[in-house]
């Protein structure tokens, strides 16, 4: 039995984006982090969309190779999130993940701010502490 809560695996040091923020602040925030994407907040921390490394990657392309203009994050963000709440049952979570369903989850508070970011390998460094703790 998987006794750790959301909070306790969560990443809580997730890249910070903001709808204004040029596409590619946004890829190299992602990259900082190491992450496959990001939540976009607004000034107050509330989720206002997703973005991934592969809108970036399409922008990114455009800029480089071919001269584009250049998109901000509100121009390619996704705006249909789904999200994780603190108190979400982490297996099933995890068994989501399994589906055809997002890998990576922003955590929301009860006012819809986000406090972290849930992905699989976040969930992976869990199970494997608990295995190891079985051993």
């Amino acid at each position: 039995m998987i006794s750790a809560s959301v909070a306790e695996c969560m990443s809580k040091d997730f890249a910070k984006i903001h709808p204004t923020m040029m596409v590619a602040e946004a890829s190299a925030n992602l990259i900082k982090k190491a992450l496959l994407g990001g939540p976009v907040v607004d000034t107050s921390g509330k989720l206002v969309g997703w973005i991934s490394e592969q809108e970036c990657l399409q922008v990114t392309i455009q800029v480089v190779y071919h001269n584009m203009r250049v998109a901000t994050v509100q121009d390619v963000m996704q705006t249909e999130v789904l999200t994780v709440p603190l108190n979400a049952d982490l297996l099933d979570v995890a068994q989501q993940m399994l589906q055809a369903k997002p890998k990576s989850y922003p955590v929301v508070d009860e006012s819809g701010k986000v406090v972290g970011v849930l992905t699989r390998r976040d969930i992976l460094k869990m199970l494997d502490k608990k295995l190891g703790e079985m051993a």
